[in-house]
């Protein structure tokens, strides 16, 4: 019997990797960002009831902590997202620019809760690079 087993703790990886994976489709969706830790934690709850029900050595035996242990498991998969995304430099988009050739207009469209968060950090200057096929808002 290895580490894993006897700390009762394999369900855990498990768990995670089935959130994050997810938790990255839903991001695919039109749905708010905001509710991406209550979903990782209710997935996580659900997966942990399932565990407690399919696994003879799941280290709970009681529905309410099975959630809990499983919502704690799936909010840590929103932790593991997180730490990827700061080591690997990855930026979330603040808006977008749209071009239009035809018309000779652009169209500038910033998510709200990033323009509050701007003027909160009192930034005065937003820089937008613009790139054949990509704008990235700096």
């Amino acid at each position: 019997m290895d580490i894993i087993e006897k700390l009762g703790i394999a369900a855990i990886p498990v768990i995670v990797a089935v959130v994050y994976v997810v938790v990255q489709g839903v991001k695919a969706t039109p749905l708010d960002n905001k509710w991406l830790p209550v979903i990782a934690g209710g997935v996580g709850g659900i997966l942990g009831i399932v565990g407690m029900l399919v696994m003879p050595d799941f280290p709970v035996t009681d529905p309410l902590s099975a959630f809990a242990y499983g919502a704690v498991s799936g909010l840590a998969a929103t932790g593991v997202h997180q730490i990827f995304k700061q080591l690997s430099g990855e930026k979330e988009p603040i808006g977008t620019l749209t071009i239009d050739k035809e018309s000779g207009t652009a169209d500038i469209d910033f998510d709200v809760a990033s323009l509050d968060e701007l003027t909160e950090k009192k930034m005065a200057k937003v820089t937008i690079e613009l790139y054949e096929g990509k704008h990235e808002a700096v």
